[in-house]
């Protein structure tokens, strides 16, 4: 929730209005609310090194016009660090770096930016996968949850966390991935894309978490072991690796106004999220 700024601003007692000031800085005075933004991770992923182990909450600041001209700056935007930026802008303690944090948390700080700054309605379009009707619906940001980890597994000092795989009886020690690793295979995917070269998401996306395989941490071997998986494994891995992934549930249930089709959907990100008309 927002914090009571009455004694930063200096305003006297409820009710009362304070003395008209012939100061001109005085318009200045103003201070900008802040709020803790819940982390999904509650900060048990990160290292001990890291100014969020262990922490459950980050502090930011409501978007301000300094934040809206980050997020319209076309050098900003054309390099595709716009939103990086401005959450850097309203993250209070700066030792914290918008790249190191897990995909997850950086997902509750854009949400919380975004309703501070344009609202918690947001509209984007969907598309019936029955019918194909695309039609606009409306959602409310702040209906949002966290989705938590399942499952009780074993964390190392470094906010590691162990997998048996079931076919190999291989202990995959895994790490979450964060918004670095999420861009760098997204750079990976469409470098082989304008190449040309045949895509693999799913193993490039194994070979950024694995950090250790039956404690070898040798990239080449873990790297080998990758394209080598059984299948089995390479499933069972997805699927547990998706289960102790913190983030936010942005699932919605979507009711087709023509067919009548219903489903559960993710809430798109579409390009209007921080440029509404």
């Amino acid at each position: 929730m927002p914090r009571n700024n009455q004694e930063r601003l200096g305003t006297k007692d409820e009710g009362q209005t304070p003395p008209p000031t012939q100061n001109s800085e005085s318009i200045l005075n103003f201070v900008s609310p802040t709020e803790f933004v819940e982390l999904p991770t509650k900060g048990k992923f990160y290292p001990q090194n890291h100014p969020l182990y262990n922490v459950e909450s980050v502090e930011i600041k409501h978007m301000t016009a300094k934040e809206t001209d980050i997020l319209t700056s076309r050098t900003l935007l054309k390099k595709g660090i716009a939103i990086d930026r401005m959450l850097q802008s309203i993250i209070i303690d700066k030792s914290i770096q918008v790249e190191d944090l897990y995909v997850g948390d950086k997902n509750a700080l854009v949400v919380a930016a975004r309703i501070s700054g344009f609202g918690n309605n947001y509209e984007a379009s969907i598309s019936c996968t029955s019918c194909g009707i695309v039609s606009e619906q409306s959602f409310d940001l702040e209906s949002v949850n966290i989705k938590e980890s399942q499952g009780d597994v074993e964390f190392t000092k470094n906010g590691t966390f162990f997998v048996e795989l079931p076919k190999t009886k291989v202990k995959a020690e895994c790490r979450l991935l964060t918004a670095k690793d999420e861009k760098e295979l997204t750079a990976k995917t469409e470098k082989k894309q304008k190449l040309k070269l045949p895509e693999s998401p799913l193993t490039d996306q194994y070979k950024s978490f694995l950090v250790s395989l039956n404690d070898v941490t040798d990239r080449r071997l873990v790297e080998e072991f990758v394209d080598l998986m059984p299948a089995q494994d390479s499933n069972f891995l997805r699927k547990q690796y998706d289960k102790m992934r913190p983030d936010l549930d942005l699932t919605y249930f979507y009711e087709c106004e023509s067919c009548e089709f219903e489903n559960h959907v993710d809430i798109p990100f579409s390009t209007n999220f921080f440029w509404p008309d």
